[in-house]
């Protein structure tokens, strides 16, 4: 699809085509609706993430929340599933998958929101160091990182679907 077919969209075609981005909150891409038209993918972007930027902190706290744990095998969205098995986690040996369960848990417990990593081009021994590293932050700068990883995430999905 192209922006400017985007840009011609009413708001229902708008979210179905691209409301999924930002996991589970379609109210980012029903707030950037407002906004158009777009001149470029990155003015989407720019936009898409200034409203998630200029939201409260509950509902960044819950687009955080809407995102699965890293490695899980349970139910989890279509791109999720996808992105994770580009970085190999749907192919950890049973000592890593216990790792990142584990390292998933302490950062769950300690943050209160799951481990987000823009894990396309990355591999599952990358994406095993950063949420190590990341478990020595503090909430604050944590939570700065998960929205900028959030916002990475998103730029990707949305590659996908404009040309």
């Amino acid at each position: 699809m192209k922006i400017s077919d985007l840009n011609e969209l009413d708001r229902n075609a708008f979210l179905s085509a691209i409301g999924h981005v930002y996991e589970d909150s379609p109210w980012v891409a029903e707030r950037a609706w407002l906004k158009r038209p777009f001149a470029s993918l990155d003015s989407l972007c720019e936009t898409m993430n200034a409203e998630v930027t200029n939201a409260s902190q509950q509902e960044q706290l819950s687009l955080l929340r809407a995102h699965p744990d890293l490695g899980t095998r349970a139910r989890i969205g279509e791109a999720s599933t996808r992105e994770q098995a580009g970085a190999g986690l749907d192919r950890l040996d049973a000592e890593e998958y216990a790792r990142l369960m584990r390292l998933n848990a302490e950062y769950q417990e300690k943050f209160g929101f799951p481990f987000l990593y823009a894990v396309k081009g990355s591999d599952k021994h990358r994406i095993l160091s950063a949420l190590a590293a990341r478990l020595a932050s503090n909430v604050e700068e944590e939570f700065a990182e998960a929205l900028k990883q959030v916002f990475r995430i998103a730029r990707f999905r949305l590659e996908e679907i404009i040309e």
